[in-house]
C-alpha cells in the first residue's frame, strides 16, 4: 500500500511540477488586445480627425495666461 501512495504521489508531482516549464503565459491574448487597440484607435482617429482637431483648436483658444 505505501508503494502505491508514494506512485501516486510521484505521478501527480511530475504532473503538476513539471507543467511550469511549458507555461510561458498568454501572449497571444495581450498581443490581440494591443493590436485591437491600435486599430480602434486609428479607426477613430480616421473619423473624428476634423473633430478632434477643433475641439483642441477651441481649447487652446479659451486658455488665458503667461
Amino acid at each position: 500500500m505505501t508503494n502505491q501512495i508514494r506512485a501516486a504521489t510521484n505521478r501527480w508531482a511530475a504532473r503538476f511540477v513539471g507543467s511550469g516549464h511549458r507555461d510561458r503565459g498568454d501572449v497571444p491574448g495581450w498581443v490581440l488586445i494591443t493590436v485591437m487597440t491600435a486599430g480602434l484607435v486609428t479607426a477613430l482617429w480616421i473619423v473624428a480627425d476634423d473633430q478632434l482637431r477643433s475641439i483642441f483648436t477651441d481649447a487652446l483658444g479659451r486658455v488665458n495666461g503667461p
